[in-house]
């Protein structure tokens, strides 16, 4: 009920008018019509108390900070947010009104639910952190950090739901591939340019994001440049479109960019040896690439697909090679029984399929599981081509790599970009 607020400039008689009258005076019982208005006061009061207290419960759902309350909770009805949505082109558009292509994501209602629910833990944890990103931070403390968070709000709970693959927090020259591994003492600098690259997954069904930090404005075209050729490629995207054609796209909008650093001017370069990727369930690079250049591959993008729209800007050659120490595993994905001689092999292969299957991890993972000394029993897997390592890839010393990514969709009816959200 509003409150009447009454006007400097208001007359006496205006200000008796609006004033409610007496009509109880003396000390006599109250006429009926008080009565009354006694009694709805009463339940307007109930109603109030209810929802205050309604309200006590929707303040619960709300997130904490720093984030501590599972995403299951924060969302009771078990249905997550739903990604941005965008239309298909032209020649797709009858997909939006048809009955048929409706009933087919009815049926797969859960699988989106759950690629949702790992999307929603990405945003809530992305912005936690850009939140306490600050020169002079320990990687290992940031990648901690930024791990245990996702573990908290996903749940975690074994191969069902936690992380996908380790965080990628790759510096400057480094485009991707990079975490600190135990004992490594690099700190983050104001002109560093850091790509955040992290995976959350339900039920197999994972979420591939990254984002670039610079703390130095000089940076801002370059990560702009990526940041825009990544939704371009998005835009690109839809049933039965060729992948070339999005790596012409992507390659025309990254290339109209140019970054002054250090007084020097750089045309920013699409790295076209580095491409985005179609996703299965468990399967971060499920066979087709999405080229980030033009002359790529003619193969189509398909209905029910997921892909990884991941581009990267340069100052440098625009090329990419294995460099520095290597952090990233992860068991091929179609590898069948390979005889092991080693029992320690064989032991440290028990582990990766209990705690990872075919989702990537790092040394730092093994470390927290307990494993010691595995060093010798991970190169033999990795001999045997059980296990693939995927080492730093590196653009030429001294340039700068920017990076932004989302995970996508091509639903039957629409494009959702899963993993979008209000800061990229």
């Amino acid at each position: 009920m509003a409150e009447v607020i009454s006007h400097p400039n208001t007359t006496l008689e205006e200000k008796e008018a609006l004033e409610p009258e007496n009509s109880g005076e003396g000390d006599g019982e109250l006429p009926p019509s008080s009565q009354k208005e006694g009694e709805e006061t009463k339940e307007t009061s109930k109603k109030k108390k209810k929802k205050s207290k309604s309200k006590k419960k929707k303040e619960i759902l709300q997130q904490s900070d720093p984030p501590s309350i599972p995403v299951l909770e924060l969302f009771p009805s078990g249905d997550f947010p739903e990604g941005e949505i965008q239309q298909y082109k032209d020649d797709n558009l009858w997909r939006t009104t048809s009955e048929e292509k409706r009933e087919l994501e009815r049926l797969e209602k859960p699988i989106y639910n759950s690629v949702r629910r790992a999307a929603e833990v990405h945003r809530q944890v992305r912005k936690y952190i850009r939140s306490i990103l600050k020169p002079g931070m320990l990687m290992t403390d940031l990648c901690e950090t930024l791990e245990n968070t996702v573990r908290k709000l996903i749940s975690e709970d074994g191969l069902q739901a936690g992380i996908a693959f380790p965080t990628g927090c790759s510096l400057n020259w480094v485009a991707a591939h990079w975490t600190p591994n135990s004992g490594d003492k690099t700190v983050l600098q104001y002109d560093d340019v850091m790509k955040l690259d992290f995976g959350t997954h339900v039920d197999g069904y994972i979420v591939d994001c990254a984002f670039t930090v610079a703390f130095n404005p000089m940076f801002d075209p370059l990560l702009e440049a990526s940041r825009e050729a990544t939704n371009t490629g998005i835009k690109e995207a839809g049933v039965d479109v060729r992948l070339c054609d999005i790596g012409a796209a992507i390659q025309e909008v990254m290339e109209s960019y140019e970054v002054e650093i250090n007084g020097k001017v750089y045309q920013v370069k699409s790295i076209r040896n580095l491409n985005g990727h179609s996703i299965g369930r468990y399967q971060i690079h499920a066979g087709k690439s999405v080229p980030i250049v033009k002359g790529g591959e003619q193969t189509k993008m398909e209905e029910g697909e997921f892909f990884a729209i991941e581009t990267f800007g340069s100052t440098g050659k625009g090329y990419v090679r294995e460099d520095l120490e290597c952090s990233h595993y992860m068991k091929n994905f179609d590898v069948g029984h390979i005889p092991l001689r080693l029992p320690r092999a064989k032991q440290l292969l028990a582990t990766i399929n209990k705690n990872f299957s075919t989702l990537a991890f790092c040394r730092r993972y093994l470390d927290r599981l307990g494993e010691t000394k595995y060093l010798m029993a991970l190169k033999n897997l990795c001999d045997a081509g059980i296990v693939q390592p995927y080492p730093p890839l590196c653009d030429v010393k001294g340039s700068y790599v920017s990076q932004f990514e989302h995970t996508i969709l091509l639903r039957p009816t629409c494009k959702e970009v899963i993993s979008k959200g209000d800061d990229y």
